[in-house]
């Protein structure tokens, strides 16, 4: 492993802090009372008073009842070392606070070994401490923790990307250079994202509340959160291409659940009005800013229910969370302001296709509609029927146009095989998706529960297979001996909890709503070994030095310029205390270089 200068001083550092008896990583719990944040809500209404002088106090609380003494641990964020006294910054998970450190406080004896060497030259901005100490405010007016103890409690080998805030003299708001912004960098490591970028936190922070607001609207209903199989031996429920696996004991072939329907239907079969899950679902189909082949959804199904109470129930629910998340219906999400606020807008598929492309698809054959398609641009092959066409008509024209919340109703039959005919008009189902911000954030039925229909419909589905239609579904036996023991007229829905919370956090990709999003694989930087360079002529002894100054291949080396890599050794000779080991001759770094 090549260790940056950085990462080298701070393995000196952890080592001798364990020299002097100072445990970097120590096991027993610190009791923490307070976060920063607390803090700052605690004092938020207290004014200042006449300045007391030094840097010690503007106001200050050591015999305060409550805040005489505090003990809290976070990170350190930033120092600024005046001598005698210092200040740093720590960040906890609720924000960030000063601190204010005296040496005679911390050392009260002779040994002042706790400052000056520990604090002073051991610390890194990065490590984790505990503090104790009383509040104060500056001179400034800014809250602050006086210390009087302090503990190392985790030191960090790594060192955090510089960002810098720097307040703008015009507008006298915080902007930030140097930021960690790389999105390869921040969702690979997300880590260290949380860390420099704490804003990014909120974003987790109004998912969960998300996630909270629909367990609380579907459990004050009466309908009972269940778990199904993710893995399964038939993939089904939605149109969408599997991922697969095999199970060695069984010895057979099972599959990353694309959706959790069929098990939720079998429940209601069972005898329950009303379940729902939050599934993690697997698709292995392509990645941009809306898909992640791992993503969450919502589905829930209730007995007795048809469509139309369901898009009456997303409604309720969907505006209920922008208020939970937001403290509105109103959201921001880029340049538009979307509005929950019921009711929403209603369109039937083929009026929504015929008000965004003039043309009424609603009688046509499959020839006629990929004329249409094409004619829009639509790459068509012979595996598309007839519902894979009006669906891709619909994808380019409408879709992206639909930035309200909107329900698009009544499909045709063979888009929906799961779903029940319509009541009143042939060769249409009875299906909905509401669509948000030009994406579909919902997907629901008045479910079919006629066994010999499915049963027909999954051989439709087979039919599709055969003309190379990957995502076509599969035969399901057991679901459908499920219905044929009789499933009540039920609602479904699925709801894409991602794509929701990008909506209510304004983010313009899937990747910020996910701690941990699919990622290529990271490429590894060329790498030559001890022995390469040995081969080249480079003696054992130096391979770690030049490899320190950035020649991490014989390749590199050998286009280095040999005067200037001759006196960059002697640089870094002494940083990693080589003394021992006798200098090269000119001469023989131009050999390596040749």
């Amino acid at each position: 492993m090549i260790l940056s200068e950085q990462e080298i001083l701070r393995r000196n550092k952890r080592e001798e802090l364990m020299r002097m008896g100072i445990d970097p990583y120590p096991a027993e719990l610190f009791d923490v009372t307070h976060t920063t944040q607390q803090l700052r809500d605690a004092f938020a209404d207290r004014t200042g008073a006449e300045t007391q002088g030094g840097y010690e106090s503007h106001l200050d609380f050591a015999n305060d009842a409550t805040y005489g003494q505090v003990r809290l641990a976070g990170r350190l964020m930033g120092f600024r070392i005046m001598g005698n006294a210092s200040f740093a910054e720590m960040q906890d998970s609720a924000g960030r606070l000063q601190l204010y450190f005296r040496r005679d406080d911390l050392c009260p004896g002779d040994d002042k070994t706790l400052y000056n060497t520990v604090f002073k030259k051991l610390l890194d901005i990065g490590d984790i401490i505990g503090i104790e100490g009383h509040v104060f405010t500056t001179q400034t007016g800014e809250l602050s923790v006086y210390v009087k103890q302090f503990k190392l409690l985790t030191k960090s080998l790594r060192p955090l990307p510089v960002v810098k805030e720097v307040v703008n003299e015009k507008t006298g708001e915080k902007e930030t250079y140097d930021a960690f912004t790389d999105p390869e960098l921040r969702y690979r490591q997300r880590y260290v994202d949380l860390i420099v970028n704490p804003q990014v936190r909120d974003t987790f922070i109004k998912r969960s509340k998300l996630v909270n607001s629909i367990r609380q609207y579907l459990t004050d209903k009466g309908y009972l959160e269940v778990e199904t199989p993710i893995l399964q031996p038939i993939h089904g429920g939605a149109a969408a291409r599997p991922f697969m696996t095999h199970h060695n004991t069984l010895d057979m072939t099972l599959y990353l659940r694309i959706a959790n329907e069929l098990y939720l239907k079998r429940l209601i079969v069972g005898g329950y009005d009303g379940v729902f899950e939050f599934a993690k679902d697997f698709r292995n189909e392509g990645m941009d800013r809306t898909h992640n082949p791992e993503f969450t959804q919502v589905e829930f199904y209730v007995a007795y229910k048809d469509y139309n109470w369901m898009m009456d129930t997303i409604e309720e629910m969907v505006e209920k969370v922008a208020i939970d998340v937001t403290g509105t219906t109103k959201v921001p999400v880029g340049p538009n302001v979307i509005d929950f606020k019921r009711p929403w807008k209603r369109l039937t598929m083929f009026e929504a296709i015929q008000e965004f492309t003039g043309v009424d698809v609603s009688a046509m054959d499959e020839d006629a509609l990929r004329q249409v398609a094409e004619s829009r641009g639509i790459k068509t092959d012979s595996s598309m029927g007839k519902s894979k066409l009006i669906d891709e008509i619909f994808g380019e024209a409408c879709e992206p146009n639909l930035i309200q919340p909107t329900f698009i109703t009544d499909y045709p039959v063979e888009m929906s095989p799961l779903t029940k005919k319509h009541r009143s008009k042939p060769g249409l189902v009875e299906r909905f998706e509401a669509i948000c911000n030009g994406k579909e954030i919902a997907n629901a039925y008045s479910e079919l529960n006629d066994p010999l229909d499915q049963r027909a419909r999954f051989e439709e589905q087979l039919e599709l297979a055969k003309r190379g239609d990957d995502e076509a579904m599969a035969m399901d036996e057991d679901f459908l001996r499920a219905l044929e023991y009789g499933m009540p007229p039920t609602a479904g829905v699925g709801l894409g909890i991602d794509r929701l919370t990008m909506i209510m956090t304004n983010q313009p990709s899937i990747q910020e709503v996910l701690f941990f999003p699919q990622m290529r694989p990271e490429k590894k930087a060329e790498v030559s070994t001890e022995a390469d360079f040995v081969a080249a002529g480079v003696p054992a002894e130096w391979v770690p030095a030049i490899q320190q100054l950035g020649f991490m291949t014989v390749a590199q080396l050998k286009a280095a310029n040999p005067n200037k890599l001759f006196n960059d050794l002697g640089g870094v000779r002494k940083k990693l205390k080589m003394t021992d080991v006798p200098m090269p001759k000119v001469e023989e770094v131009k050999a390596w270089v040749e």
